[in-house]
């Protein structure tokens, strides 16, 4: 399959929502029904990737947010204020006629980019992310990230190791 897509962007008004669906329910009503909110209130930001139709195929939504040293990994409390500053991937999801054509990981490369530019701003230690289920967390873990000692679906990527 050939799709034309844009660079992930900021998710406006203008994008077509209403029948996003990448096969997760929770993604998909969240999607449209709690992105542009949060994306106007400043709760979390989304990106989107669009063919020119502004069709979306793909987001992720990014916030702030922090992670005690109870369920961070090792490398990510050593030597850090409890709790420790992280960006969080708040979501990630690929609409079903995009999946196999590695979009997600192209998303994902995308937030750990602008995570990295955050780091290097700000003090942000690490990117965690919430998987749903154990097919999601062997996504993130083929991408370097490390789960949780305490709960093995919450990973993490330091941002110091990452490669944007």
């Amino acid at each position: 399959m050939s799709l034309d897509l844009i660079a992930p962007q900021p998710l406006t008004p203008d994008h077509h929502c209403a029948d996003f669906s990448c096969g997760e329910p929770v993604l998909d009503e969240w999607f449209r029904r709690r992105a542009m909110v949060n994306q106007v209130s400043g709760a979390s930001r989304t990106f989107v990737v669009t063919n020119k139709e502004r069709r979306v195929y793909g987001y992720y939504a990014m916030s702030a947010g922090a992670v005690s040293h109870q369920l961070a990994t090792g490398g990510v409390r050593r030597n850090m204020p409890d709790p420790v500053p992280v960006m969080v991937l708040a979501r990630l999801a690929v609409a079903t006629q995009a999946q196999g054509i590695k979009l997600g990981g192209s998303l994902l490369h995308d937030a750990v980019s602008r995570a990295v530019n955050v780091a290097q701003n700000t003090g942000v230690r690490a990117l965690l992310v919430h998987a749903l289920h154990e097919r999601a967390k062997l996504f993130y873990e083929y991408y370097g990230f490390h789960a949780s000692p305490a709960d093995p679906l919450v990973l993490m990527l330091r941002l110091s190791h990452a490669k944007p």
